[in-house]
């Protein structure tokens, strides 16, 4: 899959990693309930996860699920705050619902997750046809709120929790391809990076308990899974302890955990933080052969002193040191990705050259680049001035795009004329005669279908590549 660029946005991702800034509607399910629900879901793969389990909740109140919204008697958007064009995405499709809403003006419209954790009670006002709006830790109200439109009210409940982890509700996979799943093992962010609006819409940080992670994967296997992903803002802060403290987990300890579930369980996380992974984190990855060679690590900038103004709490050398402990347990064929953001506040010509650097010394696989958009909330809004000009830091991002596509290319053709093992996800987009897949290192990967299935593990030879996929043949 070759890059698609956007003026703010590069994506030279696998499908899984595209769903950060996709769309995604949720599919039909009919087991005879009399009501029927219909999500879209924008943004970060935690959406996607909340989604699971808004569908859960919503199933036990009788409603199924619907992918034709003019069928629905209920439309959720679960939404996305960290770019404005991810909330006028939002504004947008509601007035494309509209329409929907006039020919059956019974139906309901609620807003989910972060966008209305933000604008709270003002996006009834601004968005008139909206019913509900609904924070990430109030979906166990999801049913008095439904209770309260049924009788002609508007419902809001956007509190925030510092327990939720809807720990004991088991997701309905209506999104999944039947061989990958998230498993969402913390909620919330403790880190105040002064752009980000994540610790304003979704609370502090709270860690799930670690065996009910542990069951939910268990459960996934039985259903022939092959794949999970464990979820998180910041993953490698996770840190459970029983209620009488006898037993504590740490994210090293979770991964063997789910890692010694089955071999043949492939298991991924995201996201790591660069102040807190450890080497006791990526000694446990090099231990199990199940536990996928990929780290997303996002840099943001390559400047200690750009860094330190988004409140970072990591400099340039530090990140290196993390990204050479990488190299060193795990080898130079460990995949590493990053977030990078263009023109923040205040940064010189010289400190965009520091993040270009930093790009040549890591070279990534593949990178989310973004040039920066200043967040109503954030730290950053209150305290500095957003004073890059927009052509400025379009071509700023245009220079960093262009850096990520020669990493990425350079990069898979080490691939080329190697055997990997890939995990098959269905056919490829182009053909339904080939199929595509993911390696270790988190890389599409497509070769002919021959009589291979969803599911399986095949063994391919890749012989050629682009910015973005591999391609091979799948040998014995």
């Amino acid at each position: 899959m070759d890059p698609i660029i956007d003026l703010d946005f590069i994506d030279n991702r696998t499908p899984e990693q595209a769903a950060a800034c996709d769309t995604q509607v949720t599919k039909e399910t009919n087991t005879g309930k009399t009501r029927k629900l219909y999500i879209e879901s924008y943004g970060c793969a935690m959406n996607f996860s909340d989604s699971e389990i808004v569908s859960s909740i919503m199933f036990e109140q009788g409603f199924d699920t619907t992918a034709d919204i003019a069928q629905a008697d209920l439309v959720f958007l679960n939404t996305c705050s960290i770019r404005e064009k991810a909330e006028q995405t939002v504004r947008n499709r509601l007035g494309q619902i509209n329409y929907y809403k006039k020919k059956k003006p019974e139906m309901m419209i609620g807003i989910l997750g972060c966008m209305a954790e933000r604008l709270k009670k003002s996006l009834l006002e601004e968005e008139k046809i909206v019913d509900m709006v609904v924070g990430p830790d109030a979906y166990r109200d999801l049913p008095n709120l439904i209770n309260e439109v049924d009788g002609g009210q508007k419902a809001v409940n956007v509190l925030l929790s510092r327990e939720e982890t809807y720990a004991d509700i088991n997701p309905i996979r209506l999104n999944s391809n039947g061989v990958s799943a998230f498993i969402s093992i913390m909620r919330g962010c403790d880190n105040m990076c002064s752009f980000c609006v994540v610790p304003f819409t979704r609370g502090r940080e709270r860690s799930r308990d670690a065996h009910s992670i542990v069951r939910e994967a268990e459960a996934l296997v039985a259903q022939g899974y092959k794949e999970v992903t464990l979820l998180g803002q910041n993953v490698d802060s996770y840190k459970w302890e029983s209620a009488d403290g006898t037993e504590k987990v740490n994210f090293a300890q979770l991964l063997e955990m789910v890692a010694l579930l089955s071999p043949d369980l492939r298991v991924r996380f995201s996201t790591s933080h660069p102040k807190d992974i450890t080497d006791e984190v990526l000694h446990t990855m090099k231990k199990y052969d199940n536990i996928c060679k990929y780290i997303h690590l996002p840099a943001q900038s390559g400047n200690s002193r750009v860094l330190e103004l988004m409140n970072r709490t990591y400099d340039r050398a530090w990140y290196i040191n993390r990204v050479d402990a990488i190299r060193s347990i795990l080898g130079e064929d460990c995949g590493i990705s990053s977030d990078m953001i263009a023109g923040f506040c205040t940064e010189t010509e010289e400190e965009h050259q520091d993040t270009l650097s930093l790009m040549d010394y890591v070279q990534y696989d593949y990178s989310y680049m973004f040039f920066y958009s200043e967040r109503p909330g954030t730290l950053a809004a209150r305290k500095l001035e957003d004073d890059i000009p927009l052509e400025v830091k379009k071509r700023r991002l245009a220079e960093i795009i262009e850096k990520q596509r020669e990493t990425s290319l350079a990069r898979n053709k080490r691939d080329v004329g190697k055997v990997h093992k890939v995990l098959v996800e269905g056919p490829s987009k182009k053909s339904d005669e080939q199929l595509s897949g993911r390696n270790d290192q988190n890389k599409v990967v497509i070769f002919d279908r021959k009589h291979y299935r969803k599911g399986d593990y095949v063994n391919v030879l890749v012989h050629d590549c682009s910015v973005g996929t591999l391609f091979g043949e799948a040998v014995d």
